[in-house]
C-alpha cells in the first residue's frame, strides 16, 4: 500500500477527532488539509505521465479547498474544489469517459443540490461536482474505487448543502461529511494511481 498512503489515512482519520471535539485554530486547519495533501504527495511521487500529474493536481486542489473553507470561507473553498472537479473530468475524459453520463450526472446532482440548499450558487457548483462523478463512473478506472469514491464525495457535499437547509439542526452532517469526503478522496486516489501504475 505504501507508507505515504497509510500516512494520509492516519491524518484523515485523526481529523475526525477535531470534528467530534469541535476544535478550532491553526492546528485544526493544518490537520484538515494534511490528509488529502498527503494523498496528493503520494500521487505525485508515483506520477510517470500526464494522467499521474493530473490526479496529483486533483488531490492538491482538494487539500487547498479543505483549508480555504476554514481560512477564507465557502466561496473560496468551493472555487478550489470546482477547479479540482474540472481537472478530474479532463482526466476521466482522457480515460474513456463519455459526455452523456457526465452531463446527466451533472444535471441530476445540481437539481438535488438546489432542492436541499435552496441556493442557485450551490446548484452551479454542483454541476461541476456531478460532472466529476459521472465522468468517474464512465471512465476506464475501476468503479469499485474511483466511481464509489467520486459518489461518496457527492454525498459529502450534499450533506454540507443540506446543513444550509433541510438538515440545519441535525447532527448527521457533522458525523458523516468528513468520513464520506475523505474516504471518497482516498478511494479515488488509490484507484487512479494504482491503475496508472499497472499501465506502465
Amino acid at each position: 500500500m505504501g507508507r505515504g498512503f497509510i500516512a494520509a489515512l492516519i491524518a484523515g482519520a485523526a481529523y475526525m477527532v477535531v470534528v467530534l471535539g469541535y476544535w478550532s485554530g491553526p492546528g485544526a486547519v493544518v490537520l484538515k488539509g494534511a490528509g488529502v495533501a498527503l494523498l496528493a504527495l503520494w500521487a505525485a511521487m508515483r506520477a510517470r505521465s500526464t494522467d499521474g500529474w493530473m490526479i496529483a493536481a486533483v488531490m492538491a486542489l482538494g487539500a487547498t479547498g479543505d483549508m480555504l473553507l476554514e481560512l477564507a470561507g465557502m466561496v473560496a473553498g468551493a472555487a478550489a474544489f470546482l477547479s479540482g472537479h474540472i481537472v478530474a473530468v479532463a482526466l476521466y475524459r482522457r480515460n474513456g469517459a463519455g459526455w452523456v453520463l457526465t452531463a446527466c450526472a451533472a444535471v441530476a446532482v445540481a437539481a438535488v443540490a438546489r432542492l436541499v440548499a435552496h441556493d442557485a450558487g450551490v446548484a452551479l457548483y454542483a454541476l461541476g461536482l456531478g460532472a466529476m462523478a459521472g465522468a468517474a463512473t464512465a471512465s476506464r478506472f475501476p468503479r469499485r474505487f474511483v466511481a464509489l469514491g467520486a459518489w461518496l464525495f457527492v454525498v459529502s457535499d450534499l450533506l454540507i448543502f443540506a446543513r444550509m437547509g433541510l438538515l440545519a439542526d441535525s447532527i448527521v452532517p457533522r458525523l458523516l461529511v468528513w468520513p464520506t469526503y475523505f474516504g471518497g478522496q482516498a478511494l479515488v486516489a488509490w484507484g487512479v494511481v494504482t491503475t496508472l501504475a499497472r499501465k506502465r
